[in-house]
Parts: C-alpha cells; structure tokens; sequence
C-alpha cells in the first residue's frame, strides 16, 4: 500500500484550507497514493471557537472532501469538527473514498499540559476500522496516542496499519514524545502507525499566537517492529510511503504481544 502524509498548517478559514487539501489530493494521487492522510483540524486549526465551523458530515465541507476523493479515486481521512447537541462539538476524523465512508470521533481528549480540550469537545466512545484495498486501517487521534489500550483494540479488530493525524502542541520534550508515543504503538499493535502532525505554523511562516497545539510537524511513520520508515521535519510537506504489510505478518508471527497479553 502507497500512502500520503500531508503535513499542512491549517489556518481559520474552512474554505481556505479545502483548497489546500485539494492540491494535496490532486499531488498525492497522481504519485500513486491510495490511501491520503491530512492532520487532526484540517477543516480550521485550534485556537479559535470552534462551535462556527463545527458542520455535519453531510454538510458543504465533508461533501466537498467527499467529492475530491471520489473524483481522484483515493481514500483521504482528514479532521473536522461536528457539532453536539450540548453546545460542545466532536473531534472528527471523516474518512472516504472508494467503498469508504466512516468517521471517528477523538476518544481520549488533550485535557493535559494546561489545555482543556473537552471544554469544547464532547468525547467519542467507538474504535473505529476501515478497509482500503483489503488492508484494515485504525483510526485514532493526536492525544490517543498516549493510550496503548486502543492501539491494542485495533489491532485486534485486524488493523495492520493505524493512521493518527494530530495536531501535537508544542513544548519541551514534546518533540521526543511524538517520536517515542509513535514507535511504542506500533509495537503495542504490532502494526505500522503512520502519524500525520500540523505543520509547525512557525516553519510555515504563520505564526500562532496563544498556547493552542497547533503542531510541531515531523509526521513519522513506524513500523511494526518500532522502527521508523519515514518521517518529516518541521514544515509543510507530504511523505510518501509505500508500505510491506508483509512485515506486519512476520511481527506478529515473532513477537505475538496481541495474543499473549493477559490485560
């Protein structure tokens, strides 16, 4: 499986950053991805109220993703925000392409380092897999990255890749966390975890004021033995990977963590 990780720097404007998600389809397909990955708040970035741009996934910004994904023949997941019925809205992965049309809602919530995200967003409680091209592929969220426990959930659904986008908040040692958080569950699911980051909005010349996570770039992919593929630096960029989910099999073979865990 060849997939894309578009690192890009969302900005406010839902408009403005479906026309960059265009151009990242449009260059992901014609080098042969099948599978097209945007970060955590594609549709607009943290940092402002989220509660105007939260639509439902049939509404014009889903519909439009939609669309670009069927006229490129890709699956594409990439975040968004959908409302609730108690004011808050979801953190929302929408995932389409060809026989592909899921969602996922963040489970675990960045109620951490000082930020409150469930605040304003209402927490999911459904794992969720799909299948691009006979692969299962796990769905999971930035902060999710911190809880083995759904990697493990995933993998047991049959997941042999499980893709995050994030939008990592910047900090000390936040850096060698993503890094770390992201090899650690690729083994815990004994899968490859590919993990697309916002770009650092200060690498892409557009700077954020406040203490939102906005990203730190470097999206990694890792493998099922907790080596690292291919990852990014700071800026915006799209990582092209071409995966051998043979080497899923053998891990698991070698090393059956799924199978012999006992909690």
């Amino acid at each position: 499986m060849r997939i894309a990780l578009v690192q890009i720097a969302a900005g406010t404007d839902p408009t403005d950053n479906l026309a960059t998600v265009a151009d990242g389809i449009a260059d992901a397909a014609s080098r042969g991805a099948r599978l097209v990955v945007f970060p955590e708040a594609t549709q607009c970035r943290f940092g402002v109220p989220l509660g105007p741009v939260a639509e439902p996934l049939d509404g014009p910004w889903a519909t439009r993703v939609r669309e670009l994904a069927a006229g490129a023949g890709v699956t594409v997941v990439a975040g968004m925000f959908t409302p609730t019925d108690d004011g808050r809205v979801r953190n929302t992965l929408l995932a389409t392409g060809p026989d592909v049309e899921e969602h996922y809602d963040k489970i675990h919530l960045f109620d951490a380092f000082g930020f409150a995200e469930s605040d304003t967003v209402a927490p999911g409680d459904r794992p969720v897999t799909i299948v691009v091209d006979g692969v299962t592929v796990g769905l999971a969220t930035c902060y999710d990255l911190r809880f083995a426990g759904l990697f493990q959930v995933l993998g047991d659904a049959g997941a042999q890749v499980v893709v995050v986008p994030a939008s990592w908040g910047a900090g000390p040692g936040k850096a060698e966390q993503w890094e770390l958080l992201v090899r650690a569950r690729a083994l815990d699911a004994t899968a490859v975890v590919a993990a697309c980051d916002q770009a650092d909005p200060d690498a892409a010349g557009r700077p954020v004021p406040g203490g939102a996570p906005t990203g730190i770039g470097r999206s990694t992919v890792a493998g099922p033995t907790g080596a690292v593929l291919a990852a990014l630096d700071a800026g915006p960029g799209t990582l092209l990977v071409d995966l051998d989910l043979d080497t899923v099999t053998a891990a698991r073979a070698a090393v059956p963590v799924l199978a012999n865990r006992r909690y």
